[in-house]
């Protein structure tokens, strides 16, 4: 395999975590007497741009199907922090009606539905049919195809310039990164923004996230890489902030790199601080596998403790990084009966890989659990706040990464 963005060999492998169905693809009853598809889950990293990507062996399409069952506004404290960056970047770029701002990856409309709100044109584009009717339900235009070069340009072509790019969480989702990212150059209007988030390669790294690594995931990155990319395809990365998302993410701001816009003392503190710790080193990614096998065998002697104990150990939060842990594991039923989730979508489906039942939160106040799993850990707090009765009841929430913790 070839690196996806420098076309260089990939030598090295950063971690290797098995085979596992695509973490997304929740089944049905009747799914579970069928065959179901699994692709390694094997990650390179590249020694000439340090881009960390998955090994390729699934296609997008297969992964963003109209089933597709994550649902951005199911988390309240993702809608605040969505809402809180609508009305700073408003501020910020004084847009208004005579603006258009375009989300790629818009999802259920959990962002653009604060630009509506404000008058603000908007368009989303997003290519799983079940959130882009969602979106649409709150009144917000949605083209369901896949952010591509020739999107972006056909768009462009019909008036459509963007004031404002929005791409939350998907910048790691492409498959070809420097496709998507001319896309960008050819929808952007000339003087307007981009702004994209994306989980930091550096955090990965340092708290051994390696649950946030499934096949939807085709890239790492860090800020290095980004700027490399984005340089190379005609843009600039001009801001950064660090932000606590999903465990430690980064959002840039970027325009045309022909627009001379003053790069924050930001951008050079995060590249200096990602080759501090190492990252244009291949030393920084050997060792890494080791630390995600450790992790395994503990959450796997803990469940193997409990049973024999004859404790109820049950999971909340049907994430697709849960699914990699899980997967990864190999933890089934016997050991985890029921994982609850509070979106609609996945409840009475069962996870990928596992078939683990997945069942409303509303479960386990009558029957608590001795133990309570939390897997979407970057949402901890916001989960014990809204199960708080059961600490109340005996319950104890325990997460496994970053590290062992429980409450």
């Amino acid at each position: 395999m070839n690196c996806r963005h420098c076309s260089a060999p990939l030598h090295h492998t950063f971690v290797d975590l098995g085979f596992a169905p695509p973490s997304n693809a929740y089944l049905t009853a009747e799914g579970l007497n069928k065959p179901e598809t699994h692709f390694p889950l094997t990650v390179k990293v590249c020694e000439h741009c340090w881009l960390v990507q998955t090994e390729d062996y699934a296609h997008a399409g297969l992964l963003f199907d109209n089933d597709y069952a994550y649902f951005s506004s199911t988390s309240s404290s993702w809608l605040l922090h969505a809402k809180n960056f609508a009305d700073q970047i408003t501020q910020e770029l004084n847009l208004n009606g005579n603006n258009l701002v375009i989300e790629i990856a818009s999802n259920d409309g959990y962002l653009l539905k604060n630009f509506v709100a404000t008058t603000i044109p908007c368009l989303g584009i997003e290519p799983t049919h079940s959130t882009a009717t969602a979106a649409e339900l709150l009144g917000i235009p949605v083209i369901r195809e896949f952010f591509t070069e020739e999107l972006g340009k056909r768009l462009a072509a019909s008036g459509k310039h963007a004031d404002l790019i929005v791409g939350n969480n998907v910048y790691a989702h492409v498959p070809d990164i420097n496709d998507f990212t001319r896309g960008l150059k050819a929808l952007l209007k000339p003087g307007g923004t981009i702004t994209l988030e994306f989980p930091h390669l550096l955090r990965l790294i340092e708290f051994t996230q390696f649950d946030t690594i499934y096949h939807e995931h085709f890239s790492y990155l860090s800020l290095s890489t980004v700027h490399r990319i984005f340089t190379h395809c005609g843009l600039r990365v001009w801001n950064v902030e660090k932000l606590p998302t999903h465990g430690g993410s980064l959002r840039i701001y970027g325009g045309h790199i022909e627009e001379n816009r003053q790069e924050t003392d930001a951008v050079k503190n995060i590249l200096l601080d990602e080759d501090r710790h190492g990252l244009h080193r291949i030393e920084t990614y050997t060792g890494f596998q080791k630390r995600a096998e450790r992790i395994k065998d503990d959450l796997l002697l803990f469940l193997i403790e409990q049973k024999r104990k004859g404790k109820i150990v049950a999971a909340y939060g049907a994430a697709a990084k849960g699914n990699t842990l899980l997967n990864f594991a190999g933890i089934k039923p016997d050991l985890l009966p029921f994982v609850c989730d509070a979106a609609p979508a996945k409840q009475d489906k069962f996870l990928p890989g596992s078939h683990i039942p997945i069942y409303s939160p509303k479960l386990l106040f009558k029957f608590p659990p001795s133990f309570l799993i939390i897997l979407p850990w970057n949402l901890s707090e916001e989960i014990i706040q809204q199960n708080i009765q059961l600490l109340e009841r005996g319950t104890k929430f325990v997460t496994f990464i970053p590290y062992f913790s429980m409450i």
